[in-house]
């Protein structure tokens, strides 16, 4: 009989991951998180060029390498409201490792962990894979994360609590506010907050806040990643930063799941972070008016949707049928369960699919909505 862990026993294969596999290859897919832009030439060609060099035959630093490590603090500096050394972040494998990291290094056996529903199926996952236990929270009519509802489920055993903005999967920009409280509660209760800013830069409306900007204590790390921002999802880079004593715990799991992240991706990275940001700035417009063009037409089909303010994901509320109806008709869009209970009666859509193709899906999508009706 084999001994497998009981901590794996408590997860599964992600319903996102479930629903691809299900569609066929003609399908237009509305579920995947992934802009259809090519990653940038120069950050190819840094890529390229490292390689040709020689400079990625070898491990690079356990944290990364010193240029993609000081890109990481220049960026920081120049972006954010907050100061973190080129010693204070690691590079990961993506912004999952970097998620896996945070827990692994504070969560303990029994201890809670504090996160939206719906929100990013990882932080489900990534708390049993720690030994901790989750405690999803229910989100605000408009999908943002009450900083009250947070400090209402604060308990002894709570090790740490995740804020995601802008999130997946609601699209929802937490405010200023928002972040001033996340950040006092953690310094105030002395619990982590575990900041998601992979998508940081896509934002239609307001402005993109950190907790980091606002505490007064160590007690914030920030994931972040060039995987949305850049279009480098496949290059697998991304990274966590926070003071040296959260940074050395968390280098000491790093350096036996993942030894250094990918060192071609790191020279990439370096490049993205520290060259030319007007193709990002192109992509956030793009992103905007696909947006726009997806909200008028689930207008059209009748299904409500919160604006979203931020990342590439609507979550309209879906009629009973209508997601599958979707899939049979040839248009993938993912049920809001796979994000939590309180994703249930809704679904995600990407609109990082080109505008014809999000075009075309509504239309099918309208249809499908006439059929459940």
């Amino acid at each position: 009989m084999a001994n497998f862990s009981d901590r794996v026993d408590r997860i599964s294969i992600s319903g996102i991951r479930e629903v691809f596999e299900a569609a066929g290859g003609d399908a237009i897919n509305l579920g995947l998180g992934q802009p259809d832009f090519p990653t940038p030439e120069h950050v190819r060609q840094a890529a390229v060029d490292a390689i040709e060099s020689g400079a990625t035959d070898g491990y690079t630093s356990n944290a990364g390498t010193d240029g993609l490590c000081e890109a990481i603090s220049e960026k920081h500096a120049r972006d954010n409201a907050f100061d973190v050394g080129p010693d204070q972040v690691i590079a990961t494998a993506g912004g999952s490792e970097a998620l896996h990291l945070a827990m692994e290094a504070h969560v303990s056996a029994g201890e809670e962990v504090i996160f939206p529903d719906p929100g990013f199926v990882a932080y489900n996952a990534l708390t049993h894979l720690a030994g901790g236990v989750p405690n999803p929270i229910e989100l605000r009519d408009d999908l943002t994360m009450s900083p009250e509802t947070v400090e209402a489920a604060i308990t002894d055993d709570t090790a740490a609590f995740v804020v995601n903005s802008p999130a997946n999967p609601t699209g929802a920009v937490q405010s200023e506010e928002d972040m001033r409280e996340f950040a006092r509660i953690a310094d105030e209760h002395d619990v982590l907050c575990i900041s998601d800013e992979v998508y940081e830069h896509i934002v239609f409306d307001g402005s993109h806040y950190s907790p980091m900007d606002f505490a007064e204590s160590d007690n914030v790390v920030v994931v972040n990643a060039c995987s949305k921002a850049y279009s480098m999802t496949g290059w697998r880079l991304g990274w966590i930063a926070g003071s040296d004593r959260r940074i050395d715990r968390m280098l000491r799991v790093h350096q036996y799941v993942q030894a250094c992240a990918s060192a071609p991706a790191q020279y990439a990275a370096e490049a993205a972070l520290s060259g030319p940001q007007d193709r990002v700035h192109e992509m956030v417009d793009a992103f905007e008016e696909r947006r726009d063009v997806l909200l008028d037409g689930l207008a059209d089909a009748g299904l409500d949707t919160p604006t979203p303010q931020g990342a590439f994901y609507a979550m309209p509320e879906a009629p009973e049928g209508w997601v599958d109806e979707c899939l049979d008709r040839g248009v993938v869009v993912v049920p809001g369960e796979a994000f939590g209970d309180g994703g249930d009666g809704y679904a995600r859509i990407s609109y990082a699919a080109g505008i014809e193709d999000l075009k075309d899906a509504l239309e099918i999508m309208n249809d499908a909505a006439s059929a459940v009706r």
